[in-house]
């Protein structure tokens, strides 16, 4: 699927940044992007629509926060329920196999935090087969709306951030055509 990455150990999250001065860019820029959604599904549930190309959190008031995402590619669309297992600040990244066939001119390992790595600045990992929610570069931003992945959903590394801070690990997510 989409990720193959090793955990960079890191004591950075962006609290620490925030507390520390540090400005991240965007990190409340989904805030303001409240929607009416209403679903069978508990409050603090990730629930990702391929069609719309967004992503909602349920806030379990008749609201929830919506992102645009990239989805995946036909051919490697997935449906069904998930939950985050890892979060991660700058992972590192090692392209999967099918990828690595695709794009036989990727490097082997893109270090956490450089501006090629397409895991942008936040992981959130699924557990499923190689799969997460992630961040992305600059050169692929535009992609963001579209349905490009290898199975991951992509996000703008800003709504990310934010995302990131707003969820657990155990946090269902529940993915629909």
């Amino acid at each position: 699927m989409c990720i193959s990455f090793r955990q960079r150990i890191s004591s950075f999250t962006a609290a620490a940044a925030l507390a520390g001065g540090l400005a991240l860019p965007g990190t409340a820029s989904a805030a303001h992007n409240v929607v009416s959604y209403s679903a069978p599904v508990q409050a603090g549930t990730v629930v990702i629509s391929a069609r719309q190309r967004s992503l909602f959190l349920v806030n379990g008031d008749g609201t929830a926060i919506r992102y645009p995402v990239a989805v995946p590619k036909a051919g490697k669309e997935w449906s069904g329920y998930a939950h985050i297992d890892g979060k991660y600040v700058n992972p590192d990244w090692v392209p999967p196999a099918v990828v690595k066939q695709d794009h036989p001119e990727l490097p082997n390992f893109i270090h956490g935090g450089s501006p090629h790595n397409p895991m942008g600045v936040r992981a959130l990992t699924l557990d499923r087969n190689q799969v997460a929610i992630h961040g992305t570069t600059n050169k692929m931003r535009a992609s963001v709306g579209t349905a490009a992945s290898y199975g991951c959903i992509r996000m703008l590394n800003e709504d990310v951030v934010d995302l990131y801070e707003r969820v657990g690990v155990g946090t269902p997510v529940v993915m629909t055509p």
